[in-house]
């Protein structure tokens, strides 16, 4: 099983994958992540009870890889809980490499089979509340766990 590291300078968040239901999102985060595409990049859009948000190259919210991926919206963990890792978006089948970090189950529950929920943070749950606009991924590793 694929898992990530999320190292910030708030700290470190281990990431599980949901695999079976996002083979194809895992699949490109994992392989921006092993380029080096989130390194240094920012949290740009922090949204208090809401999410966190990162993965844009020029910081502003409008970049990403130069090409778009679909949607997989139809598996068993396509709900946005509280740590759940999921594909920002422009509308259906535009994203790339922003994702978001949900930090309230109430608030973004809207978001269900809408955006594609493709992990979950297991450790380091706190550090998702202390996450600021501006804040630096510092990298993202991916492991393998048996």
């Amino acid at each position: 099983m694929k898992q990530a590291e999320i190292h910030t300078e708030k700290g470190l968040m281990k990431v599980t994958f949901f695999e079976q239901d996002a083979p194809g999102t895992v699949a490109n985060f994992i392989k921006l992540s092993r380029q080096g595409f989130y390194n240094g990049l920012t949290f740009h859009r922090v949204i208090p009870d809401f999410v966190i948000q990162g993965g844009c190259p020029n910081g502003t919210g409008a970049g990403g890889p130069g090409y778009t991926i679909k949607c997989e919206l139809n598996g068993n963990h396509q709900y946005h809980d509280r740590g759940v890792l999921s594909m920002a978006h422009a509308g259906r089948d535009t994203g790339g490499s922003q994702f978001f970090i949900c930090l309230n189950r109430q608030n973004t529950k809207h978001l269900d089979r809408q955006h594609t929920c493709f992990g979950k943070v297991v450790e380091g749950l706190e550090v998702i509340d202390m996450i600021r606009q501006g804040d630096t991924i510092e990298k993202i590793v991916i492991t393998e766990e048996e």
